[in-house]
């Protein structure tokens, strides 16, 4: 896991706990889930198609790393 982060769509829904993954030689987001008596996860909420799946990684990713970018300038600049 690389991140956890929040996303406000519209200024009308939160949505919290999204993490961002690398694995497999990719980045992917995973939606917040709860664990199940048997010891499965279930998805709390999710993207219903995938055109919007897709969307929404892409725009979480992005900022993933507008903000590694930033911050390692940040810290060039301090060095």
């Amino acid at each position: 896991m690389k991140a956890v982060v929040s996303v406000t769509m519209d200024d009308q829904l939160a949505l919290h706990d999204i993490k961002v993954i690398y694995a497999k030689d990719k980045y992917f987001i995973v939606m917040p889930s709860k664990k199940n008596p048997d010891g499965t996860y279930r998805d709390v909420v999710h993207p219903i198609n995938a055109a919007f799946r897709e969307i929404l990684n892409d725009a979480v990713l992005d900022a993933y790393f507008d903000e590694l970018k930033r911050a390692a300038e940040e810290k060039t600049v301090e060095a």
